[in-house]
């Protein structure tokens, strides 16, 4: 489960800072680009990214 929770955090952290990016007009091509709304939700993503990475990272495994 914690690597569970490490990978997902990890694709949304990515999937947060391209679309954030892409709001912010620096990343081109997408039709997402110079879109506010993508400067908004991006960083929101972003950060529920690092969150789930930080829960991932401390759970404890079990001792059986």
């Amino acid at each position: 489960m914690r690597w569970v929770l490490i990978v997902v955090g990890a694709l949304m952290l990515v999937s947060g800072l391209v679309w954030t990016l892409q709001g912010l007009d620096v990343l081109g091509g997408s039709a997402m680009s110079g879109k506010t709304i993508w400067a908004v939700i991006g960083p929101i993503v972003a950060i529920a990214g690092v969150v789930l990475v930080g829960l991932g990272v401390r759970r404890r495994v079990p001792t059986r």
